[in-house]
């Protein structure tokens, strides 16, 4: 019997040690991923676009339609409007470790950062004052980048230590990068090796690694094509390259510095209706549907949906 509980006390011990170890949080992580909810319901009307996670269990998703941002539980799939929209888009964003979301005007031509929490508005920028289709942002250890789809140009906001500018830098794209019509620059990630970063041309479907100085190169993609590419995910050297009107994520394999990059596969989903951006969760990613080829009403339903990630 002694013998019997020292082995048992041994087992609970042994337990309670795996709960505090980070690999076992992260495995419990993923088992209660495959508890939680496949779909997202948004507001009728609402228009997503952009999605961001971070740490805790929740996704922000931005509309198109008025630029408020909605707060969603993924353990319950239930949410709410944290943040009324200023009545302009809201596209990519962005959650850092201070809890602040970095969102992309869009049509508005500005960014705004904006409080998870509060959904109070912290800072905005006047990005550009002309046409402008500010698209996506990421962060990297010390600045937030922005795309504009209408202009061939990356918007710097530097973050030193963390605190935000007053105004924004503009970057000139030059290079291999040559916009035409159609939407051009479209998602931006760093490269794997966080030296550069990756921005994806949503109407030639080529991949661009672009210099801090602006200076791009094309990607060598093994004649394939990112046609359609939106929102783009790094995770270590693979890359999640979302094709919105084509209904599906094309799985990438970067080199270390972002030069070279073979698709290896594409994934889809008959729930998908021109899903727009990406966001990891645990075990999974997580796509709003932009619906880009429903005419839009007050009354059009949208959602976000989750899937295993590949």
């Amino acid at each position: 019997m002694t013998r019997s509980i020292r082995a048992l006390g041994a087992i609970l011990a042994a337990l309670a040690l795996a709960v505090t170890m980070g690999g076992s949080a992260g495995a419990a992580a993923d088992r209660r991923a495959g508890d939680l909810p496949a779909s997202i319901s948004l507001p009728d009307g609402f228009r997503p676009e952009g999605i961001a996670t971070g740490a805790g269990p929740f996704a922000f998703i931005s509309s198109m339609a008025d630029g408020s941002i909605y707060r969603a539980d993924l353990r319950t799939g239930r949410g709410a409007i944290i943040s009324r929209g200023p009545g302009t888009p809201s596209l990519g964003m962005k959650l850092d470790s201070r809890g602040r979301l970095f969102v992309a005007g869009g049509t508005g031509g500005d960014a705004r950062v904006v409080d998870s929490r509060t959904g109070r508005v912290l800072a905005s920028y006047r990005l550009v004052t002309g046409p402008a289709f500010v698209n996506d942002v990421i962060l990297t250890r010390n600045a937030a980048w922005f795309t504009d789809s209408t202009n061939p140009v990356l918007y710097k906001l530097p973050l030193r230590g963390g605190r935000l500018p007053a105004t924004a830098v503009r970057i000139p794209l030059t290079g291999d990068l040559e916009y035409g019509d159609g939407f051009n620059a479209n998602g931006i990630t760093p490269t794997p090796d966080g030296r550069g970063l990756i921005v994806v041309q949503s109407n030639t479907g080529g991949l661009f690694r672009v210099d801090p100085s602006g200076a791009t190169r094309r990607v060598d993609l093994h004649g394939e094509s990112l046609r359609e590419g939106d929102g783009l995910l790094l995770r270590g050297r693979t890359l999640y390259a979302v094709q919105n009107r084509l209904n599906a994520v094309a799985v990438l394999r970067l080199n270390e510095t972002g030069t070279e990059g073979r698709v290896v596969r594409r994934v889809s989903d008959p729930r998908f209706d021109v899903p727009a951006t990406v966001a990891a969760f645990g075990s999974r990613l997580y796509l709003p549907n932009a619906r880009f080829d429903t005419t839009p009403t007050p009354d059009t339903p949208y959602d976000a949906v989750a899937i295993p990630r590949p």
